[in-house]
């Protein structure tokens, strides 16, 4: 199959094509021509004003229910989310059903994601059933393909587990990803701690229950020297000491979600359970702050914390609801409204992500494999229900207005258009 791209601008910073506008034809999912205009006939062919390219977006948490949760999401309903949301790779939290803490559970999550156009990257458990008592199958299942290991929603309190963990992640340059919780501070929370959660009468959780875990964690990372992620960052005060392990030279690594600089915790005042998340929407100052971050490099990627939830987990009260929403089909469109360039965007999705995981990098080049995400960045539109992909709906974006939108993505030898965007 022969597909030809027209009149894309390509955005790939650092590289000499990058911000020239060419004609791209890809063969059996192989570049073989990039020209200033190709004639050549081709099965299928894409155009599209204000079109640009660039190599494929990568995910690092996302939760696609498989196995166990499927009424929820599966790898195939997960995968159409992903694509639709600009990604050709995804990493997937180990909390499924069974845990992914070991090597059967991560070859089956392989061999099931080939079918799909994306290509899926499971997360190992940290320890077994994401309990947080004792080391998982690490070396075995790393040897199956998992490129990376966390205990997913489960914020690792023992400190003792999480050093061992780093320390033998070291012996194969594996990276281990933290949401940074002390569960024991404001463990009954359902909202930040603060002016809102007073008024409207709702247990808090404060900024010190993740700066507390941040601090410790980077001490820990220090002492094995290790690799350490934390995603989910709220506090700014995290950021600061996220700054400085950085500049100490501690191999440490941080990524927000994009809610995080999209809502804060005064728009909880409806009771929407949408909003019901971990780590929590925090004040505006905070939120300003991670704004801030992302611009000074900080932030090192974003993490969709793409959560699906059944509709009978969110349409209750609100403290009965569960925590998560859907966040792959709107992450681009966020970061794009929020006003993030989408060169800043594309760097932290392609280029940065892949270097915290050791992954190799894609290119745009002649009789290289294409793996490419095609989007318009700077088309308004109102994102609705009838849009999604994913087989939950539990977004509080239905209704808002964004920024950007993604036309699809070819990889693997397939293209996957998003026809409910464009």
């Amino acid at each position: 199959m022969k597909i030809l791209i027209k009149q894309a601008k390509i955005v790939s910073p650092s590289t000499p094509l990058d911000g020239q506008t060419k004609d791209i034809l890809i063969t059996k999912g192989v570049i073989t021509q990039i020209k200033d205009n190709i004639e050549d006939k081709a099965d299928q062919i894409i155009e599209h004003q204000d079109l640009c390219l660039s190599i494929g977006w990568m995910d690092m948490f996302s939760d696609f229910g498989d196995p166990g949760y499927e009424q929820k999401e599966n790898i195939e309903s997960g995968a159409k989310a992903a694509a639709a949301g600009g990604f050709t790779d995804i990493m997937l939290i180990p909390n499924s059903y069974p845990i992914v803490d070991n090597k059967s559970q991560v070859e089956y999550i392989i061999q099931k994601a080939k079918q799909v156009a994306v290509n899926i990257h499971p997360i190992g458990a940290v320890s077994k059933n994401v309990a947080g008592k004792e080391l998982s199958e690490m070396y075995d299942m790393r040897q199956s393909g998992s490129i990376a290991f966390s205990d997913g929603i489960n914020s690792i309190q023992n400190s003792g587990l999480i050093l061992k963990a780093l320390q033998y992640v070291k012996s194969f340059d594996g990276t281990i990803i933290q949401i940074a919780d002390d569960t024991s501070i404001g463990n009954n929370g359902l909202m930040n701690e603060g002016i809102i959660s007073t008024q409207m009468g709702l247990p808090g959780k404060p900024n010190l229950a993740e700066e507390l875990m941040v601090a410790r964690d980077i001490k820990l990372a220090t002492y094995a020297e290790s690799k350490l992620h934390f995603t989910g960052i709220s506090s700014p005060i995290s950021l600061n000491y996220i700054k400085k392990a950085k500049k100490s030279g501690t191999m440490i690594s941080c990524s927000i979600a994009p809610y995080q600089i999209y809502f804060c915790d005064e728009d909880l005042q409806a009771y929407d359970a949408n909003l019901k998340l971990n780590p929590p929407l925090r004040n505006k100052a905070d939120m300003l702050a991670i704004k801030k971050a992302l611009l000074d490099g900080t932030i090192d990627c974003i993490a969709s914390h793409h959560l699906p939830q059944h509709w009978d987990n969110k349409t209750c009260e609100f403290e009965y609801a569960k925590y998560g929403m859907i966040g792959l089909e709107t992450m681009f469109a966020v970061l794009m409204e929020c006003g993030l360039s989408y060169e800043n965007f594309v760097q932290m999705q392609t280029v940065n992500i892949r270097n915290i995981f050791g992954l190799p990098i894609p290119e745009i080049k002649e009789g290289e494999i294409a793996s490419l995400t095609l989007f318009i960045p700077n088309i308004e539109f109102v994102f609705k229900e009838s849009m999604i992909y994913s087989k939950s709906k539990n977004s509080p974006f239905i209704g808002k207005k964004l920024k950007g939108k993604v036309l699809g993505i070819i990889n693997k030898s397939n293209i996957q258009l998003n026809e409910k965007y464009v």
